[in-house]
């Protein structure tokens, strides 16, 4: 297996989807987001630990209710069963890449805005992975 090897920064800050997965393994899933002003990824609850940092932008997390500011080069953790959402609350986009324990969408998956994202019912994980 080949794994992924990259410039993680570099691919995060050329991202301009709003979603873009950049590999899938069996276990784990690497995302790449650029959240637009006012944007927001969305409410959402994991059944496993999540990890996201933000590469450029300012914004809140929320996490359970609590929301804490956050800015360029951030890192949050979200554990199991958290209810969470990530805001961009900057003037500029924001752009951040998250790792899904499991994996959360088919792999190659690329939203181009948010209504698109909603829009794809059958986006889900298929068992399908990069390698």
């Amino acid at each position: 297996m080949k794994g992924y090897i990259n410039n993680i920064e570099k691919e995060t800050k050329e991202n301009t989807n709003f979603r873009k997965v950049l590999y899938t393994a069996k276990n784990t899933q690497l995302v790449v987001m650029h959240l637009n002003p006012g944007e927001e990824i969305g409410e959402e609850v994991h059944t496993l630990d999540q990890f996201l940092r933000v590469e450029e932008g300012s914004g809140v997390a929320v996490l359970d209710g609590i929301e804490t500011k956050i800015e360029s080069e951030y890192a949050i953790i979200v554990p199991a069963g958290t209810k969470h959402n990530v805001i961009n609350k900057g003037n500029g986009p924001m752009k951040l890449y998250t790792l899904y324990s499991p994996p959360e969408h088919k792999d190659g998956t690329i939203h181009v805005t948010k209504v698109d994202a909603i829009a794809d019912v059958a986006d889900h994980f298929d068992g399908v992975t990069t390698e």
